[in-house]
């Protein structure tokens, strides 16, 4: 891709390699069309994602497709309860002399080429854990032996354990509001899908399945500067705005809107409602989504459609209901567009 001072021409250049690049991540999975797009959305927006799903339903081949077609490098931790947030910059051994020695961890093994983190059974990490991320993903760096490490093309993906609750401590405020985009991996329904999962030996060796993915589609030392002309190259009207504005209303005061939840208090349903990053970085998802169609203007169904996964995990709830999150989060998220009206 050449470069371009022209956020329009630079637009117009990256968008089929956009599209080649969903293509090939496309060729490790099926039944997962959606997930992909919301995958695509967060890669456009340099957001981070949780991703939500029982176990093998494809959460780690899906982000090892990801990051093979974009490039760069990839890590991948997992949550443990005795895992320390020194675990993830550097580990000690003894080395073939029998001295101690000291090599990177997990976030500086691979530099500043780290493009894709992958944090699987991040509830089991403790919360020290947790705080170190924090930093990682607000601000792209660490410091560590009296340095500073910056990774500018990185993004962190995190899945939650929701079956077994035990040794395990749940995301923060703070920490769950670090991900733009929280994205439910379900297992297909569809006969044919099914019927080729299981008897399709090319979905069995995913090693095998990943080589046939061409690499680095989309240049990866472009990502951030068409990331930032999407930003600034698609643009949101004045009635779109609007509606965002009231979106954002609805989220916090849902008793204001008339809505109304089964067995629950509207006003007193929330502890609060969505964050200004929150909203932002839901603008940004819509930007992208907007480009991928194509659109030079954002258009309510790019809101609506990334609404429910950058506010699922945002909604803050009173702790006399945060036990019926997941009924109560895309219950409260659905009435919230069906009250807002869409310009």
């Amino acid at each position: 891709m050449e470069k371009h001072n022209d956020p329009e021409r630079l637009l117009a250049d990256a968008w089929p390699q956009a599209e080649a690049f969903e293509g090939e991540v496309r060729k490790a999975v099926v039944g997962q069309d959606s997930v992909l797009r919301l995958l695509t959305i967060a890669v456009f927006s340099r957001g981070h994602a949780l991703l939500e799903g029982s176990v093998g339903v494809g959460k780690t081949t899906l982000l090892r497709a990801v990051s093979r077609a974009l490039g760069g490098e990839s890590e991948r931790v997992e949550g443990t309860i005795d895992l320390m947030p020194a675990d993830l910059i550097y580990y000690t051994y003894l080395d073939d002399a029998g001295k101690p020695a000291v090599s990177p961890g997990p976030l500086l093994g691979k530099g500043s080429r780290l493009a894709t983190f992958f944090f699987n059974e991040i509830n089991r990490a403790r919360p020290q854990v947790h705080s170190l991320l924090l930093r990682v993903m607000g601000e792209r760096s660490v410091r560590a032996f009296n340095r500073d490490y910056a990774f500018p093309y990185l993004q962190v993906y995190a899945d939650r354990n929701r079956v077994e609750k035990e040794e395990t401590f749940e995301l923060p405020a703070a920490a769950r509001d670090r991900f733009m985009l929280e994205i439910e991996v379900r297992s297909p329904v569809e006969p044919d899908i099914l019927d080729e999962l299981a008897f399709n030996p090319r979905f069995h060796d995913v090693d095998s399945l990943l080589e046939g993915i061409r690499p680095g589609v989309f240049p990866l030392e472009q990502i951030n500067r068409v990331a930032a002309a999407i930003q600034t190259g698609i643009t949101a009207s004045p009635a779109l705005r609007t509606y965002v504005r009231a979106l954002w209303r609805a989220a916090a005061e849902p008793e204001d809107f008339g809505i109304r939840l089964p067995d629950a208090d509207a006003g007193q349903l929330l502890e609060a409602g969505p964050s200004p990053r929150a909203m932002s970085q839901l603008v940004r998802a819509a930007r992208v989504r907007a480009w991928l169609a194509r659109r030079e203007h954002v258009h309510p169904e790019d809101v609506q459609a990334v609404f429910p996964a950058a506010m699922r995990h945002r909604l803050l709830f009173r702790p006399v209901y945060e036990y019926r999150r997941a009924e109560l989060a895309p219950l409260l998220i659905e009435r919230i567009l069906g009250s807002v009206s869409a310009p």
